[in-house]
């Protein structure tokens, strides 16, 4: 009866669906400011998420006896009275009688009657705690975290604010007949016993709260999760591994888009030579034939290895030769490989 009148309570207040209502009375002083919750997904067939409180509050996970600084504010919210019906053949009906006991016998549904009084709102001083958080540290040796470090499913939620009553309160239920012209008609003549029930709680009972998730970095900082978009948690090692990895997959593919940006404009340039070679006439450009000019050889009749051409065997295919030159030298070695066309008349070409 509790949590069918607190989730009419959230149902109606709204909150832009931050509100949870306190699904029992007898944990009800559990979901106070800063007080630590567990947040669990029930299955993957039901979005909606349940919340387990615990006997701790955010100062007993961190490390060092400081007290957090953070204020706590307070304020009317409103007057809530409530009447509404609801039919047994529904879910929330079915859970009214399971969780009451009602004897609904000649009954198609069961009117609930809450009243609340004026309630308050007690919430925390968000700037302030996020401002303080930033030298804290989690310890990761308590017992809480180091349970719901090995739940996946699991994630830390702090209380930052909770709708309490401000006086005592009570909650009524009553099976009857949904009549035409009257909300209920209740058979008096019948009238068996267990039809109507009643229950009386004391003033400052917390009827709903919401929470910040929690998201614990390996180093023990944390984060509070302000808004929906940002999910808490914990960050696994294994995420820490993936991000390293990633940071240096995108550091080698640039180094490697500059390389083959540089292989491009040799290959580039290579095309702008010989096709200047190419489109002049033999005569003008066949350099090795002419008196006094440096002489082609075959390097192979000089026990030196076929190997890659000094001119275009530097690009994307290794393209070897056995010709060369023993005029030039280059880095040292005292002769060049060049293809006897028309690398070796570009490249005197160039020298000259």
């Amino acid at each position: 009866m509790f949590a069918a009148a607190t989730k009419s309570f959230v149902k109606q207040v709204g909150d832009g669906g931050r509100l949870v209502p306190v699904p029992s009375l007898s944990e009800a002083d559990k979901y106070q400011p800063l007080s630590l919750v567990v947040k669990k997904k029930r299955c993957f067939l039901f979005p909606r998420y349940k919340f387990t409180s615990t006997p701790f509050t955010l100062k007993d996970i961190l490390l060092g006896d400081r007290e957090i600084s953070a204020g706590i504010s307070s304020y009317q919210l409103l007057n809530y009275e409530d009447e509404s019906d609801v039919s047994l053949y529904g879910r929330r009906g079915n859970h009214i009688v399971n969780d009451v006991g009602i004897n609904v016998t000649g009954s198609d549904s069961v009117a609930v009657k809450a009243s609340f009084g004026v309630v308050t709102k007690h919430e925390v001083e968000v700037s302030t705690l996020l401002k303080e958080i930033t030298t804290r540290k989690i310890n990761f040796d308590h017992s809480l975290i180091r349970q719901s470090r090995s739940s996946r499913k699991a994630v830390l939620c702090v209380v930052m604010e909770s709708i309490r009553t401000t006086r005592q309160c009570s909650l009524s239920v009553h099976a009857g007949i949904r009549g035409e012209a009257m909300r209920f008609h209740f058979m008096d003549e019948q009238n068996p016993r267990g039809r109507d029930k009643a229950i009386v709680f004391p003033a400052h009972t917390t009827i709903a709260f919401s929470v910040f998730e929690l998201f614990i970095y390996l180093d023990g900082a944390f984060d509070l999760c302000v808004t929906s978009v940002s999910k808490g948690g914990f960050e696994m090692e294994e995420t820490a591994t993936f991000a390293l990895f990633y940071r240096l997959r995108n550091i080698l593919f640039e180094r490697n888009r500059r390389v083959m940006d540089a292989i491009s404009r040799s290959q580039l340039y290579l095309d702008d030579l010989f096709s200047d070679y190419y489109d002049k006439p033999l005569s003008m450009s066949d350099i090795s034939l002419k008196e006094g000019t440096h002489i082609r050889v075959n390097l192979l009749n000089h026990n030196i290895p076929k190997g890659p051409c000094i001119l275009c065997g530097m690009g994307n295919f290794k393209r070897e030769t056995v010709y060369g030159c023993f005029q030039c030298s280059v880095d040292g070695q005292k002769y060049v490989r060049l293809h006897a066309v028309p690398c070796f008349d570009v490249w005197h070409k160039r020298m000259k």
